[in-house]
């Protein structure tokens, strides 16, 4: 049996989205000639994107991990696979699990062939500052993979070379939870001088790295830096909380002041979210939705504001999702949003006991939702509020299961008694193809 994590990509696929290419690609490129001048490069780079945004990643199944495992949403379909995320009962031979891993993977090998390949690359036409950019937005996402790895299964291998074929990294052990996280941390200090300081909601920029070192630093309980990154964010003009809440995702809208990083998605590459979300009278297949304790929640006004605009009902009474509606399905996925860094900043100010700090920030994402200011007083009534407010915020994003774990309150909120099960298990297919890789304990 093969392992997934070494079948690696030899085609490196375009994005198709026509607003941040500056040429017309190729359909593809193969890895046998990629990267041997500018176009090429560029090419390369834009399969990078392409990879991130495919279904198994950001497109739809990893998100998955961090909504499904939450408290938000109940299965509704026909595949047992999806309730054992909502039941926290996940098991190695969940195709889920193997889909994903394999993605990230194959994200990291485009991110490695462009890191390996371009610093060699002579084409008089290709700039330094160029050449920089396209390496630093490679690391960028190499880092973001490597964080969605450790966040999920804890300590993983660390390739930092492209590899072409299935035996290149057999017999590598995973690395430590920490060795993974210091990968993430070398590369986006690598990311950083290499990109251009510009402000650009498709690619990653210096900006874009500052969000994600929030992000990092938060999960790390470095809140001083935490606070740092995210204030680079919030004082920048170019990003801001837009009224009311649903003003960043409805009416078709993309790229608004709200989004720091999206995935962009056209008529030819769909997203595959709303078709998992939508019910069958709008050509989906609702194969999950908000379950009743949400629906409460969002519809209470002094709870849910005005984001009770992300649910909606049909004539026979079944409540969805309606994050993602568009049809065709070119709702962009979210990576990095403004208003998660407001919540960092919060948290992260409450943690330092500026707690007047922490309530201004909680109360702009309020106030953006159309609530009243926060009546929480001490520290751990902010420290929920906060946790309360992200609940909300981020419900079809990627953020509750691995906010709930990361604050140690996933036993508590969850009622998960082993706490072995904060993280998935490592695949069974890449345990059976590589005895050095180990598998997580209790599973």
């Amino acid at each position: 049996m093969k392992s997934l994590i070494r079948i690696l990509p030899f085609v490196l696929l375009l994005v198709s989205c026509s607003d941040f290419l500056d040429v017309q690609p190729k359909d593809a490129v193969s890895d046998e000639t990629t990267i041997v001048d500018k176009t090429s490069a560029q090419t390369a780079v834009r399969g990078i994107y392409r990879q991130l945004g495919d279904d198994d990643y950001y497109g739809a199944l990893f998100q998955t991990i961090g909504y499904l495992s939450g408290d938000n949403i109940q299965w509704t379909g026909s595949q047992s696979i999806i309730q054992q995320f909502i039941s926290h009962a996940v098991k190695a031979d969940n195709t889920n699990i193997a889909t994903v891993w394999s993605a990230i993977y194959s994200t990291i090998n485009r991110a490695n062939q462009v890191i390996d390949k371009l610093p060699a690359v002579n084409d008089a036409t290709l700039t330094a500052d160029e050449r920089n950019a396209l390496l630093g937005e490679a690391y960028f996402v190499r880092a973001l993979a490597y964080f969605d790895l450790a966040r999920t299964w804890g300590g993983v291998q660390l390739v930092v070379k492209a590899t072409s074929n299935i035996n290149d990294t057999k017999g590598l052990k995973r690395s430590t939870l920490e060795q993974t996280y210091a990968q993430v941390l070398k590369d986006l200090q690598t990311a950083e001088p290499l990109l251009p300081e510009t402000t650009n909601r498709y690619r990653a920029t210096r900006k874009t790295v500052w969000a994600l070192l929030a992000r990092f630093y938060l999960y790390q309980s470095n809140w001083e830096q935490a606070e740092v990154y995210s204030s680079k964010l919030i004082q920048d003009s170019k990003y801001r909380l837009l009224k009311p809440y649903s003003a960043f995702f409805a009416n078709n809208v993309v790229a608004t002041d709200e989004s720091i990083f999206e995935i962009s998605y056209s008529a030819t590459n769909t997203n595959a979210h709303r078709g998992y979300w939508q019910p069958p009278a709008n050509n989906g297949t609702r194969q999950w939705a908000p379950n009743d304790a949400f629906i409460a929640l969002i519809n209470n006004p002094a709870i849910g504001g005005n984001r009770n605009t992300a649910v909606a009902i049909t004539n026979q009474g079944l409540w969805y999702g309606n994050f993602y509606y568009r049809s065709p399905a070119t709702d962009p996925a979210y990576v990095l949003r403004i208003a998660e860094q407001y919540l960092i900043r919060a948290e992260a100010r409450a943690e330092q006991s500026n707690l007047q700090g922490a309530l201004a920030d909680l109360d702009a994402v309020r106030d953006r939702a159309g609530l009243s200011a926060s009546t929480a007083v001490s520290q751990s009534e902010i420290r929920l509020a906060i946790e309360n407010e992200r609940r909300l915020e981020f419900a079809f994003e990627p953020h509750r299961w691995y906010d709930l774990v990361r604050t140690g309150r996933a036993g508590t909120v969850l009622g998960i008694t082993d706490e072995r099960r904060y993280v998935m298990p490592i695949p069974a297919i890449e345990l059976s193809a590589d005895n050095a890789l180990e598998p997580n304990p209790g599973y």
